[in-house]
This record gives structure tokens, sequence and C-alpha cells, in this order.
């Protein structure tokens, strides 16, 4: 029994309606979000390599009308934790290879959400670290910026996708132990799909 359903909150819980019957739709609202992101950062390499645009003016789409929340981390710090939370509730939903890979992403985005913390912190302080002149993550000491969070972003969006794909293409076992109806029951082994 869940923490929900203990509390009386219905038959079932927030975490297993998400990870159950609405696991496909909250997985769908979620890539939208993590797409809207790429959208963002594919925007900004645009603006720095193709446009030749000066870094502090290529900043999206979302910081080209609102330059504070770049400057301010609201926004990179936002996604980071809404992304973070987010392959957090849903991987519940996910069983077998899929589940491995889900996990996967959640590490490193939680590596990735540390980084944005730190400078999350010091932007809202004032403070930096690392006797840096403006706010700077650990990998930063080493990495471009821009260059880092494309990488980051991807190296969390890639074994989401392998995920998904892993989810909605599940062997019998797998099929058999989800709770969710995201994918159709796979063919038999050694039979012909008609």
């Amino acid at each position: 029994m869940t923490t929900f359903e203990a509390s009386g909150a219905g038959s079932t819980g927030l975490l297993d309606r998400l990870n159950g019957a609405r696991h496909r739709l909250s997985l769908n609202l979620f890539m939208v979000i993590v797409l809207a992101h790429w959208a963002e950062h594919l925007t900004q390499a645009f603006q720095i390599w193709v446009l030749n645009m000066p870094l502090k003016e290529s900043r999206g789409v979302l910081g080209y009308f609102y330059p504070w929340l770049v400057k301010s981390e609201w926004l990179h710090y936002g996604y980071a934790l809404v992304m973070l939370i987010g392959l957090f509730l849903l991987r519940k939903g996910f069983v077998g290879r899929a589940k491995a890979w889900w996990t996967v992403a959640l590490a490193i985005q939680f590596w990735h959400h540390i980084e944005h913390l730190l400078l999350f912190i010091q932007a809202q302080s004032g403070t930096m670290f690392f006797g840096q002149k403006v706010p700077t993550s650990i990998l930063q000491l080493a990495f471009p910026r821009v260059e880092l969070h494309l990488f980051y972003n991807t190296i969390v969006f890639i074994p989401m996708v392998v995920a998904m794909y892993l989810h909605l293409r599940p062997n019998q076992d797998e099929f058999h132990g989800a709770e969710c109806s995201c994918a159709k029951e796979p063919a038999l082994s050694g039979t012909s799909r008609g």
C-alpha cells in the first residue's frame, strides 16, 4: 500500500497512476518538456556557431525575450530540477532493460542537477566559487559552459530514448512485468508476424 493509499487519497496513489494507466500520457508530456528544452539549446548553438552572435547575446528563444532568466539561473536550474523529478517519478513504470537505461539517464541527470544547483547558488548569492568571476560549475572548470551543457543534455537524452524504445518494444517477460499499457504484446519467438 502506498503512502497515498494509506492517507485515503484514492484507490491508487499518484505514482501508481503516473506509472500505470497514465504512463503513456505522462511520458508524452515529459517528452514535450524535454524537446522544448532541446529546441532552446539548439537555437542557442545555431546563434553561436551559425549566426556568429556573441555569447552574451546567444540566449535561445526564451532568453531572447526574458534575458534575466538566463542570467539568474532560474531557467536552467528549474529545468534541471523538472528533469530530475520527471525521471524519478516515471521510473517505476519501466521494467527490465528499459528500466536500466532510464536509471542511467536518472543518474546522469542527478549529477547534471548538482552542477546547475552550484550555478544557481552562485547566481542568487553573488558569491562565486572556485575563484571565478562568474557562476561556474565543477566540470565547467575544464570545459566551456555551452558545450558542456549540450554534452550533459545529450548523455541524458540518449539513454532516455533507448529506454523509451525498449519500453514500447518489450520482450515477453518485460511485457508481462509492466504495470502500464504503453506497449503492445510482442509476438512469440518463432512465430511469424502476419
